[in-house]
């Protein structure tokens, strides 16, 4: 009779450890089902920061003679840049860059001058509207003698943008809500409850000019990707 007994009891745990270890596969399947979703943001904003090297170029075959022309037009420039409200501290003058025309062993063009003179003065601040503005009074250095060089791949206008850390929670915000907008209508369309979130990556933010033609107004990105888990 004890027998029967331990027999009884054996499998109703045996029983008791299936229904278990079933509920266990459900559960785990349920948890399994899940939407892989992205959230989007993006902003336009104007650049709070410019560098500008104003490039200028002289030749001659005097060096010395060059080299006062040279100094006189960076004193002018710089007198120009203060008088239209740039700091004294935001002007760096660089040192020139001579070119002798007659030791180019590599070129059979023969140059009219003996030395280019390449004089750069660079503007740097967080003022831009200042310099788009004094950007647009060329001809007045021109009136100056001073032709700004706008060719030279090597010395390129540039505008920044500092401040993302100040709009940065609102864009990620911003991109989780459009995220959960996007799981909330899977989740309608295939009879399902939206639950919890399983996983969450922030992309990185991206910053660039809006266009060619504007790079002082900048285009700012940021994708989130976000999986939620399905109910039923």
């Amino acid at each position: 009779m004890s027998r029967i007994k331990e027999s009884i009891v054996l499998a109703i745990a045996v029983l008791g450890l299936g229904a278990f270890l079933y509920s266990g596969i459900v559960n785990a399947k349920q948890s399994d089902r899940y939407v892989n979703v992205r959230g989007f943001a993006e902003r336009e904003v104007n650049a709070d920061y410019v560098i500008w090297p104003i490039v200028f170029k002289e030749v001659g075959d005097n060096l010395v003679t060059l080299s006062e022309t040279v100094q006189n037009k960076v004193e002018t420039l710089e007198k120009f840049l203060i008088e239209n409200g740039v700091a004294a501290k935001e002007i760096t003058k660089a040192s020139p860059d001579i070119t002798d025309t007659q030791s180019e062993l590599y070129t059979s063009n023969k140059h009219p001058f003996r030395y280019v003179v390449t004089e750069v003065v660079t503007v740097a601040t967080k003022d831009v509207d200042k310099i788009r503005d004094i950007m647009s009074k060329n001809g007045e250095l021109l009136k100056k003698g001073i032709a700004i060089s706008e060719s030279d791949y090597r010395y390129r206008k540039v505008f920044s943008f500092n401040g993302l850390g100040a709009i940065k929670p609102e864009m990620i915000e911003e991109a989780n809500k459009n995220a959960r907008t996007a799981a909330q209508k899977f989740a309608m369309d295939s009879g399902s409850k939206l639950g919890k979130i399983k996983t969450a990556t922030q992309g990185q933010f991206s910053i660039e000019d809006r266009d060619e033609n504007t790079p002082f107004i900048k285009k700012v990105r940021v994708v989130t990707s976000v999986q939620y888990y399905l109910e039923d």
